[in-house]
């Protein structure tokens, strides 16, 4: 199997709530850090694990992003990652897996199913400024999958007028992820960047070394 680093850049968590029984809201969370397990030949032996800080929190209304990071949500002072372990466990077409992995929340591990489709494989060149330090292979993945908060302690209710509630239980949960194969990381130099960026003092990236990447 090959072993394959999130790109925390271009790897991203959403999930989505009804609110007051008429809208939905989003949230998003960036600066996933984990590791997957993959090769195109024998993909149900896929694994993968990663991090999610809940520092990166983000719903576009501050007072609410506060609620979310206080203990009636995420508790995020006492519980300030979320982390998942998977696998692949059926293929459903081509590109489409079933895949199940243990969540955890608030301290509250659960084993939930996912529905996964690989985006595909490509090659792309390393800059380190002007110079390309070699290609490094990058492959994709989009998931989506559902879970009841209450499972996990996150039980914030209030109630309204015939029956109805603030926030819905069952919370939509989508991942994009986009992954770099180790080898090609140790190859090119580019796994001291991205240990440096799952370190707490990650520096920010070159300019440069974005506009190419991005």
């Amino acid at each position: 199997m090959i072993r394959w680093m999130l790109e925390p850049g271009h790897t991203a968590a959403e999930f989505v709530s009804r609110h007051m029984m008429v809208t939905l809201v989003r949230g998003f969370l960036k600066e996933i850090h984990g590791e997957v397990e993959f090769d195109w030949d024998n993909p149900l032996e896929t694994t993968f694990s990663g991090t999610i800080p809940m520092s990166s929190l983000y719903t576009g209304e501050p007072t609410r992003d506060d609620h979310l990071r206080s203990p009636d949500f995420f508790d995020v002072e006492n519980y300030p990652e979320i982390t998942f372990d998977g696998r692949f466990t059926k293929r459903m077409s081509d590109l489409e897996f079933g895949a199940e992995t243990d969540l955890t929340i608030r301290g509250t591990t659960k084993t939930i199913p996912l529905d996964v489709v690989y985006s595909g494989q490509w090659i792309t060149p390393w800059w380190e400024g002007e110079v390309n330090r070699g290609e490094m292979r990058r492959i994709g993945f989009e998931a989506r999958g559902r879970v009841n908060r209450h499972d996990f302690g996150v039980s914030w209710q209030d109630e309204m007028p015939n029956g109805g509630v603030v926030v819905r239980d069952q919370i939509d949960l989508f991942l994009d992820a986009e992954a770099v194969a180790v080898e090609d990381l140790e190859r090119t130099g580019a796994i001291d960047y991205y240990r440096q960026r799952s370190s707490e003092d990650r520096p920010a990236a070159p300019a440069s070394e974005w506009a190419k990447k991005t």
